[in-house]
């Protein structure tokens, strides 16, 4: 999908990539909103991601992540096993604010957090910012169980219905072993290779298990997994790699499993939004350059949108960038402002 760019829609984006990673930081747009503006170009409007999830259902919202509504069964499968003993003993034990929960969405329909009484028995406890979000909380554990899903979204809350009114009335949820079996199948069709063992930095599973075909990487050590579909292209000579110049978001599958990067393309990164502005070594929320099949550098902007200006601080080279290598990553800096509705500003 990051070759020479072809008309394709959301659905079928995210159907290729797995899942889009939801993330609220908007340095420079959301990180949904990159990853496919990334592979369709500024033919993408957000309003297009939104009538897949909203009124098309051909997309939902699980765990943060946009999955295809195929997967949603296989996702909360493996959600619901892999739920930590202490989250699953406190919904166990607020029964009674369950049940209010469920029969206040079936009476009202879709609610936000905000508008969704909080009758909870044991307040949730967890020594940080989530302390007596109690209904943001059990909201989140019944939609990890495929009880209730998101519907929609008012600004950025996220609106929350009964789960038999969003998902398809024939919903499969497979055993979890069957489920991680999937999940793994389709991971590594999206990445094409991947080690059997792997979590991105948010600790999300994004290793292959034990799908696709063992191989060994010249220059890197251990086993790796390969996707047969992959192998098979590398055989096709009729459909050559026609490569281009690509702005990824930090949180792009290509990228987020950052040992993966650094072993494949010999790519260093590190988002730093977290880090101190004196320790950035690419910015605030850098995003990864993709120039044909290599990882070549990271752009460091911001949009300013009362200004009305995308501003460029810096465009790191890990490499020495040929003039055409520059060429195309002006022109796709260019794109990307010209698609926000930004005057581009900087280096």
């Amino acid at each position: 999908m990051l070759d020479a760019r072809c008309s394709r829609s959301v659905t079928e984006v995210v159907e290729e990539l797995g899942v889009l990673q939801v993330d609220p930081t908007t340095a420079i747009a959301p990180s949904v909103d990159l990853v496919l503006f990334s592979r369709l170009g500024a033919d993408y409007d957000h309003s297009d991601l939104r009538f897949a999830l909203e009124t098309e259902r051909s997309l939902v919202e699980h765990s943060s992540f946009v999955r295809p509504v195929d997967d949603v069964g296989l996702a909360i499968a493996v959600a619901g096993e892999d739920l930590h003993p202490r989250i699953r003993e406190w919904a166990e034990a607020n029964a009674g604010f369950r049940a209010d929960v469920l029969a206040h969405l079936a009476g009202e329909g879709p609610c936000t957090v905000a508008e969704i009484p909080d009758t909870c028995q044991v307040p949730w406890r967890s020594g940080g910012w989530n302390d007596a979000r109690n209904v943001n909380r059990l909201l989140e554990v019944l939609a990890l169980l495929g009880d209730v899903a998101v519907s929609g979204r008012r600004g950025r809350a996220r609106v929350y219905d009964l789960a038999e009114r969003v998902y398809p009335p024939d919903l499969e949820v497979p055993a979890p072993g069957e489920a991680r079996r999937l999940l793994d199948e389709r991971r590594l069709a999206s990445l094409g290779i991947a080690r059997p063992s792997a979590k991105d930095s948010s600790g999300e599973q994004v290793g292959a298990g034990s799908a696709g075909v063992p191989v060994l990487v010249a220059g890197t050590e251990g086993e790796w997994r390969v996707d047969p579909g992959a192998l098979e292209a590398l055989d096709d000579d009729t459909a050559p790699f026609a490569g281009r110049c690509a702005l990824l978001s930090p949180f792009d599958r290509m990228v987020n499993d950052r040992d993966r990067v650094r072993d494949l393309f010999g790519f260093e990164y590190v988002l730093e939004m977290y880090k101190p502005a004196a320790q950035r070594r690419w910015g605030y929320y850098a995003l990864p350059v993709l120039v044909g099949d290599r990882l070549v550098g990271k752009l460091d902007a911001k949009a300013d949108r009362r200004a009305g200006v995308l501003h460029v601080h810096a465009l790191h080279r890990d490499v020495p960038w040929t003039a055409a290598v520059v060429e195309a990553v002006e022109a796709e800096v260019a794109a990307l402002g010209r698609w926000l509705g930004l005057e581009v500003a900087g280096a």
